[in-house]
């Protein structure tokens, strides 16, 4: 069959086969609580004779919407991707779910993205969004979709964007291109993972038959062959290469010896030279382990797909190319610290060569017989965490047995060395075979000799011919790493790896140098200068809203501000009838009709349960987006992006990251001199004795803990000592010391008359720290005011007694009216008045009993109150 019959003329003749056997009777709410409401309806499909369990999500409204497929990863199913499906939904999409031929409720046997059969069943699917009332469509048949998905869910968007041509956007996640070239790297079976994709799939018999005679051919010789290779190849979306034309995002993971950096590579270079828009980003974690970056990255498909589906051209699309680096861990609860790395166009895997030489002479070593013992490098399925965690924290776990391998080694490195993308070396290799299997691996050995293999990441190489000898070029692992000044480079070449099947005849290889190790450092501070300072992506958010409202207000034409108000030039803000719909709503909004006024010296709590609107009024706040009706005014300016009234305004959001190398101090001035402001201006000295730092600004922020470099991330939101200082979550991932440290912080930095906003969810923080709250749900505000007066004004009274009061006349004090109830404590009683109730009455009730009051007033926590505003929402 022509595979090109499965594009658009093939949906045309197949939309009558997809029939839904079974659905749910009606639609489910999925998350009644947070508005929008999602619904949920399951299906049954049949498509040419397999059962396709299906979920469609959608929201309340008559307008029609793009619509987004999400695939599942191997052996996993559709609920695997149901929370970002609703969360999809709620953003304004018609999502539709699946679990894939074999998985889940899905019959069928696994085809690995058979053209015929799981990508067909895509297309039909699609046909089936294109008859839904609530879909958008370009045309009769043609809805706008996009497809997600990750691993082999990623594989099928590359697969059906190839396949089918009403796609329009995609955005696959740590998954393949070339799927022969995965798990057959340069002709080296990948054992490990073959055996851990067949049996996570419940066994050889659960794939299409001849994909487990593939498999069981391949084992038992070790060594792949050309009809294995020709039936993965056509599997893969390199198959399709030249009809995949649609804006693309590739995220990939580098902690991942399943499927490395280079596939995302490939994958990019082939969609770009069909002039489709591309964006990478190398992601913290893999197929084996680490982080995920789950919330980030959903963040940022969503995104895409706004750009590229709702057509939304304000929408934040990232970086052409983002690397994620970890800093090493907290002291406190041991959670990894990351921070990103972004470049306007993405680099490659090459370019930027930095030439080291290494040095060692030939070297023999031996395969040995059965390949056992094999060395040890990555640990497939170990999923949450293994060996590549620890690789990037700098821990060494890889081993090599001696007799078994070759090593080369550099000088120590002079000044740190940022290697971003693939090493290449050449080297001669004979053997006393003819064919020889080699593991090349590149080592950062530290100046006490421990060395760490990055990511844990291992090149296989199979030299025919090698009888004679021959020269090999080997391509490293891409890794994004950094080598500190001292430390030195060690190539090893391995004759056995775990993952791998080797050679099991003996044999013994000699190794020798033909060139200098060449090392790409295409994100080194050195290629990052000018004309704007890479490094200012390191900076924290605020850094990054201060480098966005320049880009916009010298991209946009802005209208004149609106006059200041002299009545208002005391007061730090001000927000009336503040308004921000959804993007393409007329009846959905984000924040509405919402007025506060803060005033010097308070320290104001801004709360509210997920999804009131307290970041999109944060964001408004600082210029970043327009609002749709009212206004904010600060010192009695109007709010517009690029207001120079914003120089008096600090901000700081989670997330924050440093140049690790540098020391606090450093950091600072180096962002302050990104302003463009006179450095007496910063008043660096006040801001620091403000943070309480002490003598940590003199250290490398590498060194510090997630105390130290939050509160270093509020020195830089506090330099220039701005009159208003905006915190989001600055306790995130702070101990309670720590957490009493941060509120100490924003106490004194109120007290000299400037005013902090500080957005949490740790309600007894906020008790403690702010004088005012405003608390808001579903875009609107509930209550503002002092924090003793809300928390002051429910229906809990403390009954002070001077004597204990015995259990018979709290029973008496629990049936008077207006009462709920009332309970002991050492200091007297709690009790809980009913609608009826007042203070009033239970005085002079209590007084009548003989109960010996010394003293009553409100008892209620900040949760108490916040849970009574909100109520469900919460």
């Amino acid at each position: 069959m022509d595979l090109r019959r499965l594009r658009r003329p093939r949906w045309i003749a197949a939309a009558a086969s997809v029939v839904v056997l079974a659905a749910a009777g009606t639609w489910t709410a999925a998350a009644s609580d947070d508005p929008p409401p999602v619904h949920r309806a399951d299906q049954i499909m049949a498509i040419d004779g397999v059962r396709i369990d299906t979920s469609y999500f959608t929201t309340n409204g008559t307008g029609r919407r793009p619509a987004v497929l999400l695939g599942h990863g191997f052996g996993g199913s559709k609920n695997d991707v149901r929370q970002q499906a609703q969360d999809l939904a709620r953003d304004g999409y018609a999502v539709l779910t699946w679990s894939a031929r074999g998985f889940g409720k899905s019959t069928g046997k696994v085809g690995l993205n058979d053209p015929k059969g799981e990508v067909a069943d895509v297309s039909r699917l699609i046909d089936w969004l294109a008859k839904q009332p609530q879909v958008e469509l370009d045309k009769p048949g043609d809805p706008r979709v996009g497809v997600a998905g990750a691993s082999y869910g990623g594989a099928i968007s590359l697969l059906a964007a190839g396949h089918d041509d009403r796609v329009d956007a995609i955005a696959p996640s740590i998954t393949y291109w070339n799927l022969s070239d995965a798990l057959f790297p340069n002709g080296v079976f990948k054992k490990l993972w073959a055996g851990i994709f067949v049996n996570s799939a419940g066994g050889c018999a659960k794939f299409e038959p001849q994909i487990c005679a593939m498999y069981q051919r391949v084992a038992q010789s070790g060594v792949p062959d050309a009809q294995a290779e020709k039936i993965l190849e056509e599997r893969s979306p390199s198959a399709v290469a030249k009809d995949i034309k649609v804006p693309t995002l590739l995220v990939q993971g580098q902690t991942d010896s399943l499927f490395p950096l280079n596939q995302a590579d490939a994958a990019a270079k082939a969609i770009r030279a069909n002039g489709a828009p591309v964006d990478v980003d190398w992601i913290a974690g893999g197929h084996d382990g680490g982080d995920l970056e789950t919330s980030r990255v959903q963040s940022r498909v969503t995104h895409w797909f706004d750009r590229y589906l709702k057509d939304d051209k304000s929408a934040g699309t990232g970086p052409a190319f983002r690397v994620t680096r970890t800093l090493g861990t907290d002291t406190g609860d041991g959670e990894t610290r990351l921070t990103g790395v972004t470049a306007d166009t993405y680099p490659g895997l090459e370019g930027d060569d930095h030439r080291i030489a290494l040095t060692g002479r030939e070297q023999d070593f031996a395969n040995p017989a059965g390949a056992s013992p094999p060395a040890v490098s990555a640990l497939p399925g170990l999923g949450g965490g293994g060996l590549s965690q620890l690789s990037s924290l700098g821990v060494g776990v890889s081993l090599d047995f001696p007799g078994q391998y070759a090593a080369f080694e550099s000088a120590p490195v002079r000044d740190d060395l940022q290697i971003t993308g693939s090493p290449t070396v050449t080297v001669h290799v004979k053997s006393t075979t003819d064919a020889a299997v080699l593991f090349a691996k590149l080592y950062d050995v530290g100046a006490n000799g421990r060395q760490t293999l990055p990511s844990q990441l291992v090149e296989p190489i199979r030299g025919e011919g090698a009888k004679a000898g021959k020269d090999v070029t080997i391509t490293l692992p891409a890794i994004d790493h950094d080598i500190e000044d001292g430390h030195r480079l060690r190539l090893v070449l391995a004759s056995t790896d775990l993952g791998y099947a080797s050679p099991t005849a003996p044999a013994t290889y000699s190794v020798s140098l033909k060139s200098d190790l060449n090392v790409p450092t295409a994100l080194s501070e050195k290629n990052a200068q000018a004309p704007l300072p890479a490094w200012v992506w390191w900076l924290p958010l605020a850094g990054a809203v201060l480098a966005l409202i320049l880009v916009v207000t010298g991209r946009r034409r802005t209208t004149a501000p609106a006059a200041p108000e002299p009545e208002l030039a005391e007061v730090p803000l001000q927000i009336t009838g503040l308004s921000k719909r959804y993007a393409k709503s007329a009846d959905r909004y984000a924040v509405r009709d919402l007025s506060f006024r803060v005033e010097k010296g308070q320290v104001l709590g801004l709360l509210g349960p997920n999804g009131a609107g307290k970041t999109t009024t944060l964001r408004m706040l600082m210029g970043l987006i327009r609002p749709d009706g009212g206004e904010v005014r600060v010192f009695g300016h109007a709010i517009a992006p690029g207001a120079p009234v914003l120089s008096r305004v600090g901000a700081f959001v989670e997330g924050a990251g440093f140049l690790p190398h540098l020391s606090g101090r450093e950091n600072l001035e180096l962002y302050w001199r990104a302003t463009g402001r006179p450095p007496e201006d910063a008043h660096l000295e006040e801001a620091l004795e403000i943070a309480g730092l002490g003598d940590a600004l003199a250290r490398a922020v590498r060194t510090y803990s997630q105390g130290m470099r939050q509160r270093l991330a509020i020195a830089q939101a506090m330099l220039g000592l701005p009159d208003l200082l905006i915190l989001d979550e600055p306790t995130n991932g702070l101990d309670p010391p720590q957490i009493r440290e941060m509120r100490e912080v924003m106490i004194r930095y109120a007290a000299a008359g400037r005013t902090v906003i500080v957005s949490s969810h740790l309600l007894s923080e906020v008790e403690q720290s702010c004088t005012h709250l405003v608390v808001m749900d579903h875009g609107k505000l509930v209550q503002a005011g002092p924090v003793a007066e809300i928390v002051g004004s429910g229906d809990t009274l403390l009954v002070g007694t001077a004597v204990p009061v015995e259990e018979p006349l709290a029973e008496k004090v629990a049936a008077l009216p207006g009462v709920a109830s009332a309970l002991t404590t050492d200091d007297g009683l709690l009790v809980r008045l009913d609608t009826d109730g007042s203070a009033a009455r239970l005085v002079a009730d209590l007084v009548r009993l003989e109960v010996p009051v010394e003293t009553v007033g409100p008892h209620r926590r900040l949760e108490d109150a916040f849970l009574t505003l909100i109520g469900d929402s919460a």
